[in-house]
């Protein structure tokens, strides 16, 4: 998307859709950004990640393999979470 007129036409493209959603009631815009996030998920090889994420996160995948019992599980985190923000 080098070219400016494209450039130009993604922008107005994007303003229109963005428009658009920004009229849905907040449930469909929820759902919609699940969609999105889903379809991203679904190809995880496509999101670009530096050489320093990818090291850290082989030394995380490490570690959790080398020890499952590391780490808390989700209902003791968002406790923890849900503690700190008060």
């Amino acid at each position: 998307m080098q070219n400016p007129e494209n450039k130009l036409q993604y922008n107005i493209m994007k303003k229109s859709i963005i428009a658009e959603v920004l009229q849905y009631d907040i449930l469909e815009r929820i759902l919609l950004v699940e969609d999105i996030w889903d379809s991203i998920a679904n190809v995880p090889e496509a999101v670009p990640i530096s050489d320093s994420q990818r090291q850290e996160l082989d030394r995380r995948l490490k570690a959790y393999h080398s020890d499952h019992k590391t780490g808390d599980p989700w209902d003791v985190v968002k406790k923890r979470i849900k503690a700190s923000t008060k």
